[in-house]
This record gives structure tokens, C-alpha cells and sequence, in this order.
């Protein structure tokens, strides 16, 4: 399904991959669809990777949010990565790649993605490339942020007027949520610097170590950050969903 014209649909996957339908388009955000990563076991509820997509966008470089195996299945769609990624991408079999660095923007058929920074690591662990870390902002008919992985920084204000929803991370896959990234309460003041019409929390409640014990409710990160978007960021809607759940976005 494409969306109506000034509208946008959003399908959170589960972690940071999302399937966003704008502007005629179909965009999947940072692809981690296997059952295990690594140290990482998925505890939501399988999801698989869209069958057809137009553009695939990278944040950076870690496993969580760039897996290969995941990223080969949707291998005939533009990629567009971060700056010093391209040639890895290349030696591992993905084509087509397009590197972004922040403040640079690129047009695909009717849709234009320009990448903002983000404050985050650039490694790909254990020892391998660095790329600058990015999030995205794409559409123009209904403008949509999708921040990767980052910490607060001041320029998260500028975004404001030129974004319909926020796709926030709020949380991680281990018991603390370290610097370089946003927990919830740091979502909710990144929500309130932006000041969308719509935050949706991703990020949160999809994988986690395979020896840890999964925590009593997956869902409190997530709640957790709705009750503080109504403290740091009023008027801006939050829509909770579930992995696999879609909602539609008036432009």
C-alpha cells in the first residue's frame, strides 16, 4: 500500500526498521530482521523484510542496525549510507550505494532525503570501518525524521517546521541505555525541541542479550517516554505501536 497524496504511513518493524510509505515511495530505515544478531536474540514477534522497496537508509554501522543478511534481501533497492561506508558495503555484496554526509541531501524520483547528524559512535565493531553517523529526514509532503541512533544536541531544534513525525529511539537491548543515544526522557526533550504533530517510539522491546533474562514488561521504555513527552513536549501527539504495527500520517 502507498500512501494518499500528503500523507504518510508508518510500519515500525521492530529496533530502528521502519517501512515508511511517502511520497510514492517506500523506504525501509536501518534493516535488523533476523531472529538472532550476533549476542542479540529478537524477542518481539518475527517480521520480515518488505518484499519490495525503493530506498534502504543506513544510520551507522552497528550490528544492530545494519545486518547484512537482512540488507542482501533488499539488495536491488538504492542504498544510502553514511560517509565512509560505500566501499565495505561494496566488498560485502551490496551495490548501489549512495554515502551521505550530514547537511547533504539526495533526490529519488519524487522523493528527497537529506541526512542531519547525529551523536553517536562510528565504529563498526569489533574492528572494522567507521562511518559518520546520520539520521534522515525524507518527504516533503509529510516530513519525517528518523534519527537513528544519537544523543541530545543543540541543532535537534532546527528540525522544528520541517517535520511531520519524529521516529525517536527511547531505549536499547541491555539494562542501561549509555551515552550516544536517547533513553526516554532524552526523547522527550528531543520531541520537545522538534515539536512534530507526531513522536513514535522505536527502538525498544525487540532484542536482547540471548543469556539475559528478558525484563518483566518490554513496553516501559516506551511508556515511560509517553508519559514524559506530555511533560517536555505538549501538544505533540504520541502514537504507541507494537512491532509489526502501522499508522497512517496526515501531512
Amino acid at each position: 500500500m502507498t500512501c494518499s497524496e500528503n500523507a504518510c504511513r508508518i510500519t515500525w518493524l521492530g529496533h530502528a526498521s521502519v517501512l515508511i510509505e511517502i511520497d510514492g515511495a517506500r523506504v525501509l530505515t536501518d534493516p535488523v530482521l533476523r531472529q538472532r544478531v550476533g549476542p542479540l536474540v529478537r524477542r518481539a514477534p518475527p517480521a520480515n523484510a518488505p518484499t519490495s522497496v525503493d530506498v534502504v537508509l543506513i544510520s551507522h554501522l552497528h550490528a544492530d542496525h545494519l545486518d547484512l543478511p537482512t540488507l542482501r534481501r533488499v539488495r536491488g533497492s538504492a542504498v544510502i549510507a553514511p560517509v565512509g561506508s560505500g566501499q565495505w558495503l561494496a566488498r560485502h555484496g551490496v551495490d548501489r550505494v549512495c554515502e551521505l554526509g550530514p547537511n547533504s541531501s539526495v533526490s529519488l524520483a519524487d522523493l528527497t532525503i537529506r541526512a542531519v547528524p547525529a551523536v553517536h559512535d562510528s565504529r563498526r565493531y569489533p574492528l572494522g570501518v567507521r562511518g559518520t553517523p546520520v539520521g534522515y529526514v525524507l518527504g516533503h509532503s509529510c516530513g519525517v525524521y528518523f534519527a537513528g541512533d544519537t544523543d541530545l544536541f543543540d541543532e535537534m531544534a532546527d528540525l522544528h517546521g520541517q517535520v511531520t513525525v519524529a521516529l525517536l529511539p527511547v531505549s536499547g537491548w541491555g539494562p542501561r541505555v549509555p551515552e550516544g543515544h536517547l533513553d526516554p526522557l532524552r526523547a522527550a526533550q528531543a520531541a520537545g525541541m522538534i515539536r512534530p504533530a507526531v513522536a513514535i517510539p522505536i527502538h525498544w522491546g525487540t532484542y536482547g542479550l540471548a543469556w539475559a533474562a528478558p525484563p518483566p514488561d518490554p513496553s516501559e521504555p516506551a511508556q515511560r517516554f509517553v508519559e514524559l513527552a506530555r511533560r517536555y513536549a505538549p501538544g505533540v501527539e504520541v502514537r504507541l505501536l507494537r512491532p509489526g504495527g502501522s499508522t497512517e500520517i496526515e501531512g
